[in-house]
């Protein structure tokens, strides 16, 4: 609803949005040498940029560029409901331009945003070099396997890892913990440990494994991994602690309010709270992460962040951002931090978890030397930064 009452449809209003920045670029008389779009939210720009401001392609020096998020959302829209842009969705509604071709043969046809923006876009980028892999050669693409396919569109497209903001992100200055600390002064994480348990009503002991996750509850972030963590943490000895909400809510409030109610080593917050996953990450000594498909996260990163070592299973952005301490061959694309693990299983995902705890209880001096070592790594946006300069440049000046 909006704020008068009336409905509100969101296809609409991202399809008028569209619409509204481009002729706003040309009543003020503005020429950007990237129009840099995001998902299939204004994928429709790159459409109307070329067919209706620049038809033909021959006067403006602007280049599009789209940045996907993730491939799960692609915006499928009504030819008729596309008059939203004020043009007729029915010249776009081939298969080389941005025909949802789920609805060949339905009467009508359909299209789809995030397609029609990866065809019209002289660039496109997505949010780790491994979902890029994921996309063109994997199952991440999903209905846009067949526009992947193409050798043009293969050619554009960028993978890109996300960094995160050091500045909101920062141990040694986040007015939200009990403690500051860094990888100089880590006593504070201690504290922040020992402010958690209290606060929670968890038993005060720093020698048990705090084992965190902080995620949305939904089927992408892998529920019956993030369920086997917490059976399997407490089995062995360690405390749980959950921040989060979504649509698994029961699945965990059953836990929350039966056999976990008033345990003093697994406490189970479905909700979302600022100020509480600050504190979840400062006190954490792992961070589970077993997503069954993640285009970037952001997650494992804060985690390493605050001197927690990440569990995760190697997909997408998560891949690129967690090398295993035992992991063996060829040296990893960057220094060996965490735990991996690849199947969809409970088993693997106890192969690594119980490492983690393992290194934890036996090693404590290598345990401390890997948490500070996470804190230095440089998990910053400015690698990103310059690999999004090198791309607008490349693209500038083709």
């Amino acid at each position: 609803m909006t704020s008068d009452g009336g409905s509100y449809n969101e296809m609409e209003a991202y399809l008028y949005f569209c619409r509204a920045c481009l002729e706003y670029l040309r009543v003020s008389n503005q020429h950007p040498h990237i129009l840099q779009l995001h998902d299939w939210h204004a994928a429709a720009a790159a459409l109307l940029f070329w067919e209706v401001y620049n038809p033909g392609a021959t006067s403006s020096r602007t280049r599009v560029m789209l940045t996907i998020h993730n491939m799960d959302n692609t915006g499928e829209c009504r030819q008729d409901e596309f008059f939203f842009t004020g043009m007729p969705g029915e010249p776009f509604a081939s298969i080389d331009k941005a025909l949802d071709e789920r609805t060949i043969g339905h009467n009508p046809e359909r299209l789809n945003l995030m397609k029609g923006g990866i065809v019209y876009s002289n660039a496109i980028t997505t949010v780790s070099p491994t979902y890029a892999n994921e996309v063109l050669n994997g199952g991440a693409a999903g209905w846009l396997r067949s526009t992947f396919a193409r050798d043009e569109l293969r050619s554009k497209f960028y993978g890109i890892l996300n960094g995160i903001d050091i500045e909101e992100w920062d141990p040694a200055t986040d007015p939200l913990l009990p403690a500051n600390f860094d990888a100089e002064r880590p006593g504070g994480k201690a504290l922040c440990k020992k402010f958690l348990q209290q606060g929670l009503g968890l038993a005060v002991d720093e020698d048990k494994p705090l084992v965190a996750v902080v995620s949305r509850l939904v089927p992408q972030k892998g529920i019956h991994l993030i369920k086997a963590a917490l059976f399997r943490t407490v089995e062995r000895g360690g405390q749980f602690v959950l921040l989060g909400s979504g649509h698994s809510d029961p699945v965990f409030r059953s836990l929350a309010d039966g056999q976990f109610k008033d345990h003093p080593d697994c406490r189970l917050k479905i909700m979302y709270s600022e100020r509480l996953a600050h504190q979840i990450y400062a006190a954490a000594d792992v961070v589970v992460v077993p997503s069954m498909f993640e285009p970037c996260g952001l997650t494992q990163m804060i985690a390493l962040r605050y001197g927690a070592v990440p569990v995760v299973r190697r997909t997408g952005g998560l891949a690129d951002t967690v090398f295993d301490v035992d992991g063996s061959g060829a040296t990893p694309a960057g220094p060996r931090n965490g735990y991996t693990f690849d199947g969809v299983d409970e088993s693997s995902l106890y192969g690594a978890l119980d490492r983690a705890l393992q290194l934890y209880k036996q090693q404590p001096s290598r345990w401390s030397s890997l948490s500070r070592d996470n804190m230095r790594l440089d998990v910053s946006w400015a690698k990103s930064a310059k690999s999004y300069v090198d791309v607008y440049r490349s693209v500038a000046a083709a």
